[in-house]
């Protein structure tokens, strides 16, 4: 059983439609990897940035972890502290 998927980060950043298609992934898979395009900035602060907002746009039932240039997303069944 196929467990994740991977997205990709262009110049446009995180939009309403970039969440909305993670949330989407979300309903089938419990991991999501987001890949950082050079056009979004590669840039290992910016990364991080991308990260935070990703998890506040999402909500409280997901983690994440930067990984080089590439997020790993995970969607918890309930809330998990954010440390």
């Amino acid at each position: 059983m196929i467990t994740s998927t991977e997205v990709q980060l262009g110049k446009n950043g995180i939009t309403e439609g970039f969440i909305e298609t993670l949330k989407n992934r979300f309903e089938r898979y419990q991991n999501v990897r987001v890949s950082i395009l050079k056009s979004a900035g590669h840039e290992r602060g910016k990364v991080k940035e991308y990260s935070d907002e990703i998890l506040d746009k999402l909500g409280k039932n997901y983690t994440s972890k930067v990984i080089g240039f590439k997020i790993a997303v995970k969607k918890w069944k309930r809330a998990m502290p954010r440390g």
